[in-house]
């Protein structure tokens, strides 16, 4: 990603949760619900070494056959939740895209041997705008949204994030979106308080272990206790995104800087570096 601009300072990389649809800019009830995440979110600009020159995004709501890549000047927003108050369907999150960035992206993945694209005209998910609207709310931050492929395989989306460490030298913040417990049977259900609590245990133990015991065990994190109770066979999207940014980590310390019992389940949220 070519730039004038001074020498950049290498950026950490993030596993957030993003909530739940537009949870953050309407009632809830309780109306406290999301109010933890929310300051979490919102404090991460401030915790970074520098602003970053652009945002690789990883959202868990975009899966298609091959990695993906936003590559239009200005994406659009795409609203896909459903059944909310009708003002949440009218915001907005201006942020230009970069197409270079895109390119750039598309180039080491195709080099670790992974099949990428571009999409012109594919729009910011609700991974991606709602959270982003509290992390940089004035949207003057280039974003470009990488999709998962929709195998999840994640072995091969640890690859990914690995292919993706050098942008974390030129100033690219790396944030996977998704959620570290994402069962909706589960949510609000005092029988899964305990699976996730212990779920959350060996995924926070595995992300602060580092290096190739950390690569292994998410490799194979279906082997955790309750991981299909947290995450159910075929809807395990949410738990992917981690993959990339764990991936994209290499051997920097992992440690979990949020954590929260949201609807009767444990969610927590990780730094890289």
């Amino acid at each position: 990603m070519s730039t004038s601009s001074p020498a950049a300072v290498r950026q950490p990389v993030y596993f957030i949760p993003h909530g739940a649809g537009p949870c953050f800019f309407m009632d809830w009830n309780p109306v406290d619900t999301w109010d933890d995440m929310a300051v979490f979110l919102r404090a991460i600009e401030d915790e970074l070494p520098e602003r970053p020159k652009a945002i690789l995004l990883v959202s868990a709501h975009w899966l298609v056959p091959e990695f993906s890549v936003t590559s239009g000047q200005a994406p659009e927003l795409i609203y896909d939740y459903y059944g909310f108050p009708e003002h949440t369907y009218k915001l907005k999150y201006p942020a230009p895209g970069h197409p270079e960035l895109a390119k750039q992206v598309i180039g080491l993945l195709e080099n670790a041997g992974l099949a990428a694209r571009e999409e012109a005209e594919r729009g910011f998910d609700h991974g991606a705008f709602i959270p982003l609207k509290l992390m940089f709310p004035e949207a003057n931050i280039p974003v470009v949204q990488l999709s998962l492929d929709m195998d999840v395989d994640p072995k091969a989306h640890l690859a990914a994030g690995k292919a993706l460490t050098p942008l974390r030298d030129e100033g690219v913040l790396i944030v996977g979106s998704g959620m570290s417990f994402h069962n909706m049977r589960g949510y609000g259900d005092y029988r899964y308080t305990a699976p996730s609590e212990e779920f959350d245990r060996w995924l926070s133990d595995t992300v602060e272990s580092g290096g190739e015991e950390r690569t292994r065990s998410l490799g194979n994190w279906m082997d955790a206790p309750h991981a299909l109770d947290c995450h159910p066979r075929g809807h395990e999207e949410h738990l992917i995104p981690l993959m990339v940014a764990a991936g994209a980590a290499g051997d920097d310390a992992g440690q979990r800087v949020y954590t929260q019992q949201v609807m009767k389940t444990q969610l927590s949220g990780f730094r890289f570096g």
